[in-house]
């Protein structure tokens, strides 16, 4: 399973995003410059977390102009897994790979610590590894990561099982149903603001993130007859 890891200006989270696929996947990947628009070759793309673009103008926005994204775009129109993690939620949701959007913390804090999220779906190529329900612990680094959408998107996403991931306990950020995650309709886009690839040792304080990357090669597996 080769994954591609696309690389914005000020991406500041690529290197452990490859570290985590290669020591929790032992996984070929590559880091793609964004100007690159030709992602055929990957069966999955991961969107590190950073600061693109220096969060200049709106989180996201900028780097969602970037020719790599129209690759990803064709990537998911296919079938294949995109996970967009932090600042790769936030450009999920500015290319509307993603419904809603992403405000400053309710506290304008950046927030940096380990939440509980409890894992709301299971039968996502992203969760097959959780039970129904678990929670787990992921870091969390970010001063907007306070997703919110109107009324009707809300209960299309509860209503059509998208909301992946809920904060557990605390909501760090104000997001609206402390929403964490949440897949398209088609549930092989997902976009989370904690970081998985920072919860794979337990010397990082927790080991939760390693399930969602098995999970990803789980599924890549069962659907292309790999042993």
């Amino acid at each position: 399973m080769h994954f591609a890891v696309p690389i914005f200006p000020g991406s500041n989270c690529d290197r452990d995003t490859i570290h985590a696929i290669e020591d929790v996947l032992d996984q070929p990947v590559t880091a793609v410059w964004h100007q690159d628009s030709d992602l055929k070759k990957f069966d999955a793309i991961i969107i590190p977390g950073g600061f693109s673009y220096g969060d200049y103008l709106r989180t996201g926005a900028l780097a969602a102009q970037s020719p790599i994204m129209e690759g990803i775009r064709e990537a998911a129109d296919q079938g294949k897994l995109v996970l967009g993690i932090c600042n790769g939620f936030q450009i999920l949701l500015e290319t509307g790979l993603l419904p809603g959007a992403m405000r400053r913390n309710d506290h304008l804090q950046f927030r940096c610590s380990i939440s509980r999220l409890s894992v709301e779906n299971t039968q996502t190529p992203f969760t097959l590894g959780f039970s129904q329900g678990e929670q787990i612990r992921i870091p969390i680094a970010h001063i907007e990561g306070n997703y919110y959408c109107d009324e009707e998107t809300l209960q299309e996403l509860q209503q059509k099982g998208q909301i992946i991931f809920r904060y557990a306990g605390e909501n760090p950020n104000g997001s609206i149903d402390y929403i964490a995650g949440i897949c398209n309709e088609r549930r092989n886009v997902l976009g989370m603001m904690p970081h998985p690839e920072r919860a794979i040792f337990d010397w990082m304080g927790s080991t939760d993130g390693v399930k969602l990357f098995t999970s990803m090669l789980q599924y890549w597996k069962e659907n292309n007859g790999a042993a």
